[in-house]
């Protein structure tokens, strides 16, 4: 009886590992794009410790949230970066990811969550969906939103825009996020 029950659980421990191993890979493959770390070519040299002059420094950190952006739970809007940071109440980034901004942007201060849509027009025609708005610039309203077709255009300066857009998954997370009075402060 001993040589089953030692195959028993011989069969049951391979069975763990196997099924650690497909969750393993299952989490590492759903790993946002931009938070992946870049694959590595087999062979490929890794840069060295020590850049040639005149050469960019690496990216920071795309976790790391704006210094100049305020405290506690808030949605952080960086213009130049074109990114938004989700940032709960430990001032830890819980979400980053990239956005097509508007063509009219609000200048950086902090600002309140004023209204949210579950799915209009866009003022551009596009169908969007996630809307939360939080501005208003030159009689445009600003706020975020994903359009239902995946896309993020960039905005066409001919028309007053106030549209930031961005994938669907980051809008579900944003709207999920930020409700009515949430704290958005945008950067430069």
């Amino acid at each position: 009886m001993a040589r089953s029950s030692s195959g028993f659980v011989a069969g049951l421990t391979a069975a763990a590992v196997a099924a650690v191993a497909f969750l393993a890979y299952q989490a590492s493959a759903s790993v946002p794009a931009d938070l992946a770390e870049p694959s590595r070519t087999p062979g490929a040299v890794a840069p060295s410790a020590s850049a040639p002059a005149g050469a960019k420094k690496p990216a920071a950190n795309p976790l790391t949230v704006p210094a100049a952006s305020g405290t506690g739970e808030r949605v952080v809007y960086a213009l130049a970066e074109r990114r938004v940071w989700l940032v709960g109440a430990k001032n830890k980034a819980l979400r980053t990811f990239l956005v097509a901004p508007s063509s009219v942007s609000p200048a950086p201060g902090a600002y309140a969550v004023t209204s949210r849509s579950g799915s209009v027009t866009g003022s551009d025609g596009v169908q969007i969906e996630h809307v939360v708005r939080f501005a208003t610039v030159e009689d445009v309203t600003v706020g975020f939103s994903a359009a239902l077709d995946g896309s993020m255009p960039a905005a066409d300066p001919s028309k007053k825009t106030g549209g930031i857009r961005m994938k669907r998954a980051d809008g579900d997370a944003l709207w999920t996020f930020a409700s009515i009075g949430a704290k958005v402060v945008v950067v430069p």
